[in-house]
């Protein structure tokens, strides 16, 4: 290095090395880009390590060039008092020292810094001039980073951050939800006397009005003490009794995964969001052609009208109910009973603005579905989701609750089921929240059950939850008001009454007074039963139902019974084949990936080169064509095929889908779909001339 060269490197390297990160961002900024990038390019040849030796090493060189002349020093930078160091990191107390005249002599905004000549910055490193201009910049660049830097410690520091106490009782313009200030009162109490508190809300919505209403109204179980109500709970105390030869119905709630995996799917919960309601309620861009996700959408540019939106929404309501039909035919077929219709059959038909009656549109259809459902003895219920409270203490949500219950009850009834039937379709329900007092919750609960109407109070149904209501909290209401209460053997091994046992052995015990509140109303008793997870240790992991159950609850073997488990009618096919119910050899296990229930259109062989083709009857060669069309009939799509596989084994979901296609890539860069072809034209190429020469021969 010479010495003008190596007194501006010397600098550069050190102000690179020694400041922070934001001193090299703002080096970058401020710094012309012909010096910036020399300047990078010559730390960046230096090992980290080795930044300290370089320029040690460099000073004892011996310069390439003599001068008659020493070269003088660069100008040093006039620094303030107040300046930090490059050597510091964190300025302790930059106020202490700073006084108002130090505050107004800093510069408020940097001036332009002076750039090169650009004939200039290719012989930058050639003369002293451009050396010594280019220390000046960085001298003023220094001074004004450093300036900028105690600027922002002086605002950072000197800022008032905390929130005044007077802010929290403004009132915000956007509506608070309710939410709960104190735990709710103790949901049950384990067996060493302690209490286990609920608290907190919810916030899956169901409806996104009615939900962000009712949000604060669903207890959620606490989790303080996990030890204590998790592994080093009691042990659950079982009964051994099984409800053997079974005469009930089995059943599964809403979905059917075999049909729900066929295609076209055949399933009963479509839905959409408001906002496509109000999307549809202008016309597509070309009216006579079917609607497309990005070719024919609806055109905003038009006149919007209500009655097009609302025909949009009710068209899924009328798919999700000829559906319906098909499920229950299924289940039929199959020795299923009894099955849990879905709330959002018709969506949003109880939501204040977009809501909807279901008569006279799907009147019709809803017909047809209980008709079969008659012919089968099938059995049909609902659940309303768990925001619809009568004993909330909002009134929104309480009169959102009677809109959903009516909604249900009108679903129901437009079935126009047998006189049994049409009592054992019943709407299960939740107590909800208990809104730091349990005794007031049920105040309000009996208030607004008086007002409802008849057909809501002759089908609902009561349930115990796994928060905060035990049998032994609902079971006084339920003889009270004569409203029927089903037991749920999973929500019962997680809230119950410090009085009994965790497991089925105990609530043995209160058998009679729960089937007398089903008997005085003349309805068939039904029961709830699932399993937690195995991996379940936590109340919340508790909640989890696990994908199958392993054995049937202690009860009457006449009686319904709902199988709450996420494999829906293979979990009620396990228990089928387990224990040997009715029904149990109606079905077989599925082929991987196979379903001979299904239309497909014929699959041509590939075509091989110098092959001359014959015309057929379709125009083809008849050789062509490797698996022929198959149709399969309305009645039979999705039936099982022609051997029942409608089975499969837990975990294998993925047998009712089509094999998806692996496409490898060839070391050649080229896809697998690419090679393969070439590969196909090497063999028949390869084939032909085996062929010749064994003709020679």
């Amino acid at each position: 290095m010479s010495g003008p060269s190596f007194v501006f490197e010397s600098q550069f390297v050190y102000y690179f090395t020694s400041t922070p990160s934001y001193h090299y961002a703002a080096c970058k900024r401020c710094m012309p880009s012909h010096l910036f990038i020399s300047g990078a390019r010559l730390v960046a040849a230096l090992p980290k390590h080795s930044y300290s030796r370089a320029l040690y090493q460099a000073a004892i060189m011996t310069p390439k060039r003599k001068r008659t002349d020493a070269h003088p020093p660069p100008p040093m930078p006039e620094m303030p008092d107040t300046a930090p160091r490059r050597s510091s990191r964190r300025l302790k107390d930059v106020t202490a020292n700073t006084d108002e005249r130090s505050r107004q002599d800093l510069p408020k905004k940097a001036a332009p810094m002076k750039t090169a000549n650009p004939r200039r910055s290719k012989a930058v490193w050639d003369t002293g001039e451009g050396v010594e201009e280019a220390m000046r910049e960085l001298s003023k660049m220094e001074q004004k980073l450093q300036t900028a830097v105690r600027t922002q410690r002086l605002a950072i520091e000197s800022s008032d951050l905390h929130v005044k106490e007077e802010a929290f009782d403004e009132p915000d313009i956007r509506p608070k939800m309710y939410t709960p200030k104190q735990k709710t009162i103790p949901a049950r109490q384990n067996l060493e006397g302690k209490s286990d508190a609920v608290t907190g809300t919810s916030t899956a919505p169901l409806d996104v009005e009615d939900a962000e209403v009712a949000a604060g109204d669903v207890a959620e179980a606490g989790e303080e003490d996990t030890a204590e109500r998790g592994a080093n709970r009691p042990p659950p105390v079982n009964s051994d009794i099984l409800p053997l030869p079974w005469k009930g119905r089995l059943g599964y709630a809403c979905l059917n995964t075999y049909l729900r995996n066929a295609n076209p799917p055949v399933f009963s919960s479509r839905t959409c969001r408001m906002a496509s309601i109000i999307e549809h309620r202008h016309p597509l861009a070309n009216p006579d052609e079917p609607e497309h996700a990005t070719k024919n959408r609806p055109d905003r540019n038009q006149p919007a009208d209500h009655d097009r939106g609302l025909k949009y929404v009710q068209e899924l309501g009328l798919a999700n109910a000829r559906d319906t039909v098909k499920m229950i035919r299924w289940n039929v077929k199959y020795g299923i009973r009894f099955m849990r219709l879905s709330s959002e059959m018709f969506p949003f038909a109880s939501h204040k603005e977009h809501g909807y009656k279901l008569a006279p549109f799907a009147s019709e259809v809803l017909a047809e579905a209980g008709k079969v459902a008659a012919e089968f003895n099938h059995r049909l219920t609902t659940h309303p989701g768990q925001f619809t409270q009568i004993g909330s203490p909002r009134k929104e949500v309480v009169t959102a609750a009677i809109r959903d219950l009516e909604y249900h009850n009108e679903l129901l009834s437009l079935l126009k089921l047998p006189e049994q039937l049409n009592r054992d379709a019943v709407m299960i329900l939740h107590m909800g929240g208990t809104y730091g007092d349990k005794n007031a919750t049920l105040d309000r609960f009996r208030e607004n059950y008086s007002k409802l109407s008849d057909g809501v109070k002759a089908r609902m149904v009561l349930e115990n939850d796994d928060v905060a209501w035990s049998v032994h909290d609902l079971l006084p209401i339920c003889e009270e008001l004569n409203i029927p209460m089903v037991l749920d053997y999973h929500h019962h091994n997680i809230i119950f009454d410090s009085s009994i046992r965790e497991g089925s052995k105990d609530i043995i015990d209160y058998y009679d007074r729960i089937k007398a509140t089903w008997t005085r109303k003349g309805i068939t008793q039904k029961m709830h039963y699932s399993e937690q997870t195995a991996a379940a240790v936590t109340p919340r992991d508790r909640r989890k139902h696990s994908a199958r159950v392993k054995t049937l609850p202690p009860c009457e073997p006449d009686m319904d019974l709902m199988i709450e488990a996420k494999d829906k009618e293979q979990a009620v096919f396990e228990l089928m084949r387990t224990f040997k119910l009715p029904g149990w050899n109606t079905f077989n296990d599925v082929v991987p990936h196979d379903r001979q229930d299904e239309s497909r259109k014929a699959i041509k062989k590939k075509a091989k080169k110098g092959k001359k083709k014959t015309n057929g009857v379709n125009g083809e060669a008849e050789d062509d064509i490797e698996v022929p069309e198959k149709v399969v009939s309305p009645e039979d799509f999705a039936m099982g095929g022609p051997h029942d596989r409608v089975y499969w084994p837990e975990g294998m979901e993925d047998w009712l889908r089509p094999k998806k296609r692996e496409v490898k890539k060839a070391k050649d860069g080229k896809d697998g779909e690419t090679k393969m072809k070439e590969d196909e034209e090497t063999k028949v190429k390869e084939d032909e001339e085996t062929k010749v020469k064994e003709e020679d021969e």
